[in-house]
């Protein structure tokens, strides 16, 4: 979740797709109902820690901080 959220974030199409992987979400699911909300928010908290960094990076770079 924490790469979908990335790649939206970024203009990145992903182009991958895991059929393993989602069936062990849907196992998942199926034995706790609210272990995808978990997972999103916590997939979230991630994708928005990576994202400021990044964007600070990029903030730093225009600004001549950081070598390129």
């Amino acid at each position: 979740m924490g790469s979908a959220f990335l790649c939206a974030a970024l203009g990145i199409v992903p182009t991958v797709r895991h059929a393993d992987y989602l069936a062990a979400w849907l196992e998942v699911c199926r034995e706790d109902s609210r272990a995808i909300f978990r997972a999103a928010s916590q997939a979230s908290r991630a994708a928005d820690w990576l994202l400021t960094r990044h964007r600070k990076a990029q903030d730093a770079r225009v600004g001549g901080r950081i070598a390129a």
